[in-house]
């Protein structure tokens, strides 16, 4: 291949692709017609003798070249857009509707500050919230169904992280908070003003915030390494609900540290540390490469980062004074 008689348009026409994984898609987001996509992959194909991206079921699946290619054109085309095209964002003059996936908790917590802001700086921004049913957000980013998720995504951050491909993949993400799990219960459970022991914590009945409404979670994972089990008599698919239940009767639930305030209930919640140890919690941003350069998506991940400094300041202080109640 002569690079002097590349058509350098073809590699944006690849960038994109690579990006949105389906021709249709891409050719929207370039203002092309689908086949004048298909057209300019084809000739890129014979300039780089390469098949690069391969049609599936599932979409555009990229060949080994095409993977190890698309990281250095993204950022000689970044680049590029910087030096041309400098950012003057201006948010009181945007317009944008950001569709959002989280929990309910996690919603309580952000959404009342995140609207102040869009009402003082940006009044022709909206959020849509989108229900969070899995742990797995990937495909709604990826087919545009969401712009952002925020949340406790174990498995995909790993994934995200580290390993194979992974400085391949189209989604982004970006750490918020970290906490870890807490034992939550009414004011007037029997165990509120005693020692929760492994024991005690067993023999309890309890209710599991579960999306799936699997009746088994990650607390029972790590009470099965010790050959211990609990009974859930109740699973729910939202941490209000389940701060709601157990405020009003003798179960017992785990909830994020830092979640127990958006149940609205916390004067009548009581915590203890759990008698063995946990992973912690970690809620991460996720978003789809194809709106890490919309400056408007920017400031959106700019003010969640910023309203988690504000917000989990006092609460680390709160942990750290060991006071039992929230109130």
């Amino acid at each position: 291949m002569n690079f002097l008689t590349l058509d350098l348009n073809l590699l944006r026409v690849f960038d994109t692709v690579m990006v949105e994984q389906n021709l249709t898609r891409a050719a929207d987001k370039l203002a092309m017609t689908q086949p004048a996509v298909s057209n300019a992959i084809k000739r890129l194909r014979y300039s780089l003798n390469d098949e690069l991206l391969i049609r599936t079921a599932y979409g555009m699946k990229p060949t080994p070249r095409a993977e190890i290619l698309w990281p250095s054109i993204r950022e000689a085309l970044s680049t590029l857009e910087a030096a041309i095209a400098p950012s003057s964002f201006d948010p009181s003059k945007a317009v944008a509707t950001f569709r959002m996936a989280m929990a309910d908790s996690t919603a309580a917590l952000w959404m009342p500050t995140l609207i102040t802001a869009f009402e003082r700086e940006a009044p022709h921004m909206n959020a849509r919230m989108v229900p969070l049913t899995t742990r797995e957000p990937r495909p709604l980013l990826t087919q545009g169904d969401i712009d952002i998720a925020v949340g406790f995504f174990p498995g995909v951050v790993a994934q995200l992280s580290g390993g194979q491909g992974a400085a391949r993949s189209p989604i982004r993400h970006e750490r918020l908070y970290s906490g870890h799990y807490v034992c939550v219960m009414s004011k007037s459970h029997p165990l509120a003003n005693q020692e929760l022991t492994l024991d005690a914590y067993c023999a309890a009945n309890h209710c599991l915030v579960s999306f799936s409404g699997r009746a088994h979670g990650l607390i029972d994972d790590e009470l099965l390494k010790m050959g211990r089990e609990r009974r859930i008599l109740l699973t729910v698919n939202q941490f209000f609900t389940g701060g709601k239940v157990v405020a009003n009767s003798d179960l017992l639930t785990v909830l994020p540290f830092h979640f127990i305030a958006s149940t609205g209930m916390s004067d009548a919640l009581v915590w203890k540390e759990l008698p063995f140890e946990t992973p912690d919690v970690h809620v991460d941003m996720l978003w789809h490469e194809r709106d890490a350069r919309n400056p408007a998506h920017k400031w959106l991940r700019d003010h969640f980062v910023n309203m988690t400094n504000e917000m989990f300041a006092p609460l680390a202080e709160m942990k750290k004074s060991g006071n039992p109640n929230l109130n």
